[in-house]
């Protein structure tokens, strides 16, 4: 059906100040996010993808691959994209990524960075920085590549801690192939990074591995 087809009254635009968002379908709030269908009604490009695809696997598309299944036309996959994306930053000031939530366990910083991490194809290493009050003062990127000694140096690692003057820092870094289990370069390099910090004054206090809906952490398992 399109949306011309549909009353006024009845299009999902007019719906949403009418009733409860909530009660609109996945496809109705798509088809508004779009806001114009260009080669196909917009309700029907909404339908058509979500019937094909579901919600989470739609976000793992790339962008030519989304602007193909809406027919070559970039504006809508731009708009999709963009959609998934404000998502994820949402969820990770929600969830404690820039509003200096305290961090009380590994499952917090798991929340922090899932959705972040859900799509990268390399492991990326980011370094929690914390308060005495165990505060997220600042996240760093240090590293992309397999986790190794010459990958996660040292340096690149305290260097942001020291200049911040952080109590504490929590190493996480996903596994893009979904299981969290560490590998023995994860351990070797823990290990070495909890005892200069122990040099420095500067603790590790845990270290995360994000997976696709899980998590490991060096604390919880040692």
């Amino acid at each position: 059906m399109k949306i011309s087809d549909i009353p006024w009254y009845d299009r999902p635009g007019a719906r949403i100040s009418r009733d409860e968002i909530k009660e609109l379908s996945d496809a109705d709030l798509l088809s508004v996010i779009i806001g114009k269908g260009r080669k196909e009604s917009v309700l029907e490009l909404s339908n058509r993808l979500l019937n094909k695809y579901n919600l989470n696997k739609l976000e793992d598309l790339g962008l030519e691959e989304l602007a193909e299944e809406c027919k070559g036309d970039k504006i809508p996959a731009l708009q999709i994209l963009s959609f998934f994306e404000l998502v994820k930053r949402y969820n990770k000031l929600i969830k404690g990524g820039y509003n200096r939530k305290v961090v009380n366990s590994a499952k917090d910083v798991y929340n922090m960075f899932v959705d972040e991490f859900r799509n990268y194809k390399k492991e990326v290493l980011s370094v929690v920085l914390l308060d005495a009050k165990n505060k997220v003062i600042k996240v760093k990127e240090v590293s992309v590549g397999t986790l190794d000694s010459s990958l996660a140096h040292p340096r690149e690692i305290f260097k942001e801690a020291i200049k911040e003057s952080a109590n504490g820092i929590i190493l996480v870094h996903n596994h893009p192939s979904g299981d969290p289990k560490p590998s023995k370069d994860d351990i070797e390099t823990t290990k070495k990074l909890i005892d200069i910090g122990k040099i420095i004054g500067i603790p590790v206090l845990d270290h995360v591995i994000v997976g696709r809906d899980k998590y490991y952490s060096w604390r919880e398992e040692n």
